[in-house]
């Protein structure tokens, strides 16, 4: 009976420390999943505060051009703008590292020279607080394989927190050498402030640890330490502190920059660290009426045919209105809210090239790539990505969905031109290229198509050689004849030989009555034109010269006088 009772209590007490442990573990469950979904909400948010920042940071640089005077004021919004994106930024980094996602990609390069232009970046900031501040090196110049993104936040949140706890007119030093063999550094930053108590001392890399950033009238959260603990153990380094009270702080970075220390995967040898990317964000403009920016999708509005047209794809007003003012000025620039809205713009207008948004609502810049890329008549359409996501992972998804540029939010608006002047140039190396061959050389591709880009000109062709003489045959009459609207005809057109579609018709005209005039040079230039289509012997003549350089008269006197020679 005894044996029965001890019996049924042992039962309860494991089903009790089952229930218990059990329940312990929904409950640690319970509030991992809360944690991750707040993660998840906050690096959502961190993500939309991109947006404005690059509009107030666009308009900065706007009135930058049009009201210089105020030179410095722009600088220290410019400043501020930029310690936002870097908090912004920061927190971003640490979600990453919470959720093992960070990753680390080595590059070679002069690691001395690059520490030392980080830091230098930072000499405004502390400069602001009146502290004298000294960056050696040595030696002055050693090559070695470093994550620049990953130092550059640890030299800053160093560097930064450094400036933020010492007093004015302190002290704050960056000594940077390396070892006997070459291949680690050490990084130390000191200050001359107050220092940090014992008992913090264990908690000091620990995730919003209180720096007693208020005791110093300074904003903090907490993440910087803990963010530059992890950068630095991802780099397969060491951090360490030492610090007296009243008498400051040195915080000591080891990191090995030799090749061998790394993972294949985690060395990147198609580049080198490059010293002229831009640290700084894109631009903004005045307030702006929302809406304002529809009145303008009309190609009216540009009647030079020339003229390259872009599409912008952006779901914050504000910013695409920036955008479009901006850009308007050298291009033709439709502008629509969501992916949706931009492939209507796309079946109806005529386009050089597409910039997109990624995060928006009803059809995002991943699936309007998808949509975009997979359709034949639209595949040519350049792409250029804008987004907040820095992840490797999402350029690659952009890449191989087809995009052809991706830039990530903030940006500046030369850095975008550049992009958009890049692609350009390419189809003028493309137009080049087409404008060396001859009409014969345009004969063969109906006669002998090789590629679908020829297939598509062999039938734009064919259907303007048997029109040639047709004075009226222009781009709505060969769209009709190919059974393709009048965009798709540009759009393609202008991809394979940089004409427009009245470019391109005239073009095979001047080429045809360059070939008749070889062919028989004792044509009236009158019957010339009328053969190829023009119906004023003097405009022929006009757009003749431009594309040859001679009138077609003395052209045709030339060959006659060649052949009665012979």
């Amino acid at each position: 009976m005894t044996a029965r009772i001890l019996l049924v209590f042992a039962v309860l007490a494991i089903v009790i420390v089952i229930s218990l442990v059990g329940r312990n573990l929904y409950l640690r469950s319970l509030r991992l999943r809360r944690r991750l979904q707040m993660s998840n909400i906050f690096t959502n948010i961190t993500h939309e505060l991109l947006t404005p920042l690059t509009v107030i940071s666009a308009s900065v640089d706007k009135l930058r051009d049009e009201a210089p005077r105020h030179g410095h004021d722009y600088d220290l919004m410019q400043l501020n703008i930029q310690r936002m994106v870097r908090l912004l930024q920061q927190i971003l980094e640490t979600s990453k590292s919470e959720a093992g996602q960070l990753k680390l990609v080595v590059a070679q390069g002069d690691v001395m020279r690059y520490i030392r232009e980080t830091a230098e970046c930072l000499e405004p900031l502390l400069a602001q607080k009146k502290q004298h501040f000294t960056i050696s090196c040595y030696p002055e110049s050693m090559m070695g394989w470093i994550d620049t993104d990953k130092l550059d936040k640890i030299i800053y949140n160093l560097l930064s927190n450094a400036a933020k706890y010492s007093h004015e007119d302190g002290e704050v030093t960056l000594k940077v050498q390396t070892n006997t063999t070459f291949d680690h550094i050490r990084i130390e930053v000191s200050d001359t402030g107050d220092g940090i108590p014992p008992e913090k001392m264990k908690n000091l890399f620990h995730r919003f640890h209180d720096g007693e950033y208020r005791k110093h009238r300074t904003i903090g959260t907490g993440l910087g330490l803990y963010l530059t603990h992890d950068l630095v153990y991802l780099h397969h380094g060491t951090i360490r502190c030492e610090s007296e009270v009243g008498k400051g702080t040195t915080f000591t970075v080891e990191l090995p920059i030799n090749k061998e220390s790394f993972a294949h995967d985690q060395i990147d040898e198609t580049r080198t660290i490059d010293f002229n990317i831009p640290k700084n964000a894109i631009v903004d403009v005045q307030a702006l009426t929302p809406d304002v920016y529809i009145e303008e999708n009309d190609p009216q509005d540009h009647p030079d045919e020339d003229i390259y047209r872009l599409l912008i794809v952006e779901d914050n007003a504000e910013l695409l209105m920036l955008m479009r003012q901006l850009l308007k000025s050298s291009y033709c620039v439709y502008a629509a809210k969501n992916g949706r809205e931009a492939l209507d713009i796309i079946h109806q207008k005529e386009l050089d090239l597409i910039i997109s948004d990624v995060m928006m609502p009803e059809m995002d810049g991943y699936e309007l790539t998808k949509a975009v890329k997979s359709d034949p008549n639209y595949s040519h359409l350049p792409i250029i990505l804008l987004t907040a996501k820095t992840q490797e992972e999402d350029e690659q998804e952009a890449l191989l969905l087809g995009a052809d540029e991706y830039l990530t939010k903030p940006f500046r608006l030369k850095d975008l031109k550049l992009r958009i002047d890049n692609i350009i140039e390419n189809r003028k190396r493309i137009q080049a290229e087409y404008h060396q061959e001859t009409a014969d050389d345009a004969r063969r591709i109906v006669t002998a198509p090789k590629s679908l880009d020829e297939e598509f000109l062999s039938r734009v062709l064919e259907c303007i050689y048997s029109h040639l003489d047709d004075d009226t045959y222009d781009r709505d009459a060969l769209a009709s004849d190919m059974g393709a609207s009048p965009s798709t005809i540009y759009n393609k057109l202008r991809s394979i030989t940089g004409l427009n579609v009245s470019g391109f018709i005239r073009d095979i005209r001047m080429k045809e009555a360059h070939r008749l005039a070889q062919t028989d040079p004792t044509l009236r230039v009158s019957d010339l034109a009328y053969k190829v289509g023009f119906r004023d012997p003097r405009y022929f003549s006009t757009c003749f010269k431009k594309q040859f350089g001679v009138q077609p008269k003395e052209f045709m006197e030339s060959l006659y006088q060649v052949k009665s020679e012979e």
